[in-house]
């Protein structure tokens, strides 16, 4: 068995492993991932798996990683334990990746590889997927076998999840990668060492498996999303995706738009109509949108935006991830106007504040953005179920019985909060005006300067003094009396629990922001003013979290530690930057 209980970090680890598939695109790299992923949550393990894939059909170098323990992960490692290559580049690529006694499961005679290496072990994979399912092409399942049987888990489970994961294919396809599973896991059982790579048993059983994208989906399902458009683009697009499959069961319409501008002005008409909406994209599509953005802003609608970050600028790395539109967000569209961005870091946060942004953006009659990044909109976990009885759903609008009580109704009434009674077109007796214009409490053109201060105070200084006092609770470990005081928002929070959990020769302790506006300025003021250092963590080149937290308290970290090369951070590049300091 593989143990990490003390790494020479002197971090006390959990029984866990470390997997990696690894080929090219086109050769099911995905499919043998997310088949593990359903065997190893059957099984009771806890799970997180993330991809690394490139921006091509065919080719190059895809992965496709599972950590796998006895207690909750959430980041990857450096490290693997078993690497599974399809392709021979993959074997040059990810040989120095291995850890001290994992091993590289590859087919030697396909590859023309003559190299002996200690950590080489030749399984010839596309001669036995050939003999027993007739085609090289089920090297996939045979691959699902052989790893599943080199670490201890029951056939029964590789059985049922391929099973399920072919249903839909005929009888043939179904019973040959049957047949191949079989035949990698019997192989693995007679020619690979036993108990190596075997971990302590599962017990989390009862639990949901999925990615941030599904999670955003779901809860926008969940707050009663009616109307979804968008464009097409990575990595936002299954979130469309999953709108679309659920579609019929919960009576939801879903646009392809034909560009990013169409969608979000969709969006807009079909919330202005009195339906919850959202978009999805990613930095170059929301640049797209920055118009609409503002149209928002000045006719008071509610609407919801997911801007899913890859590294740009321009096309950048489409399938990459990274932190850098933080200030783009705070900042996007022409003009002030009050808005919320909700920076999710774990599958619940994505769940449960896409929920609190449909209620904030329909309440304060604002526009709310969800800023998530490629590397939690991949990333699968499993968790528990989702406490449902935490949804409390509320519409914030005159209702249609009431409505026909109304009398000289004024859409941008001024009021206390800066929030207007919101009725619906076709149930209100009279005329609704909306105009992108400056306005009148009616909704007139107006060019009155008088009016313009009043309706800026409205829209802007009272919305957000209303949204500062509703902000997310920060989640906070250990910070009193901390050594370090770790910072970050969005899909930082993994690998910052994990760092901070793993430090006993001194006290690390970490904030995770998951609303990074309104900024929650008094609560995190006052848990930094006695840390003895800050260090900011970030998957960008600017520093941006930490130069909005001293714009915003004037505390300024001692030290960013800055990613941007594509990639997530992993546990052990963490682990070894802290440690400096």
């Amino acid at each position: 068995m593989i143990q990490y209980e003390k790494n020479h970090k002197g971090c006390d680890m959990i029984h866990e492993l470390t997997i990696k598939i690894t080929g090219e695109a086109g050769q099911g790299i995905q499919t043998i991932g997310s088949a593990l992923c359903k065997i190893f949550k059957d099984a009771g393990y806890y799970l997180f798996a993330n991809q690394d894939y490139m921006s091509r059909i065919r080719g190059g170098n895809n992965i496709f990683q599972l950590r796998i323990a006895d207690k909750p992960v959430y980041v990857p490692r450096k490290f693997s334990d078993i690497i599974i290559a399809l392709d021979r580049f993959s074997v040059e690529c990810h040989k120095d990746t291995v850890s001290p006694d994992g091993v590289i499961l590859l087919d030697k005679k396909r590859f023309k590889i003559a190299e002996e290496h200690s950590r080489f072990v030749h399984i010839p994979m596309f001669d036995m997927a050939r003999e027993t399912g007739g085609d090289e092409q089920f090297v996939n399942s045979l691959a699902c076998g052989i790893l599943t049987g080199m670490i201890g888990i029951e056939d029964h489970f590789v059985v049922k999840v391929v099973k399920d994961t072919f249903s839909q294919k005929t009888d043939d396809i179904l019973q040959r990668n049957l047949k191949v599973a079989k035949a990698g896991y019997d192989f693995s059982k007679n020619h690979l060492p036993q108990n190596r790579f075997s971990i302590q048993s599962g017990n989390f059983t009862e639990s949901l498996l999925m990615n941030g994208n599904e999670a955003i989906a779901l809860g926008a399902i969940a707050a009663g999303c009616k109307f979804y458009s968008a464009y097409p683009m990575t990595p936002s697009t299954s979130i469309m995706n999953v709108m679309a499959h659920y579609a019929k069961d919960f009576h939801i319409v879903v646009e392809q738009a034909e560009d990013e501008i169409a969608a979000i002005n969709m969006i807009i008409g079909a919330s202005f109509a009195g339906v919850r909406s959202m978009t999805g994209t990613s930095g170059g599509g929301f640049a797209l949108m920055a118009e609409g953005l503002s149209l928002a802003g000045m006719t008071e609608t509610p609407i919801v935006v997911v801007d899913a970050q890859r590294p740009a600028p321009a096309t950048g790395f489409p399938t990459r991830t990274e932190q850098g539109d933080l200030e783009f967000l705070l900042h996007a569209g022409h003009g002030e106007f009050a808005r919320a961005v909700f920076s999710p870091g774990t599958i619940e946060e994505a769940f449960f504040g896409t929920i609190r942004a449909f209620d904030l953006a329909e309440k304060y009659q604002i526009p709310v953005l969800i800023m998530t990044d490629q590397h939690l909109a991949d990333s699968y976990m499993n968790i528990d179920m989702f406490d449902l009885e935490r949804i409390k759903i509320q519409r914030h609008i005159i209702s249609k019985e009431d409505s026909g009580l109304v009398k000289d109704y004024k859409r941008y009434q001024f009021t206390e909060s800066g929030i207007s009674p919101r009725a619906i077109p076709s149930w209100i007796n009279g005329v609704i005006y909306a105009d992108s214009d400056e306005h009148t409490e009616e909704g007139h053109i107006t060019e009155s300067a008088t009016l313009r201060n009043l309706m800026m105070e409205k829209r802007f200084y009272k919305k957000m003094e209303g949204l500062s006092k509703e902000t997310e609770k920060l989640r906070v470990y250990d910070v009193q009396g901390a050594d370090c005081v770790l910072i970050g928002f969005g899909s930082t929070y993994g690998v910052l629990k994990e760092v901070s959990e793993c430090f006993h020769q001194k006290k690390i302790g970490h904030i995770h922001i998951p609303q990074v506006w309104p900024f929650p300025l008094a609560e995190i003021t006052a848990l930094l003013n006695d840390a003895k250092k800050i260090i900011v963590v970030e998957n960008n080149a600017g520093a941006q979290l930490a130069r909005l937290l001293r714009r915003e308290t004037g505390i300024k970290a001692d030290k960013s530690l800055l990613k941007y090369d594509g990639r997530p951070f992993d546990l052990d590049y963490l682990l070894e930057q802290v440690e400096k300091d």
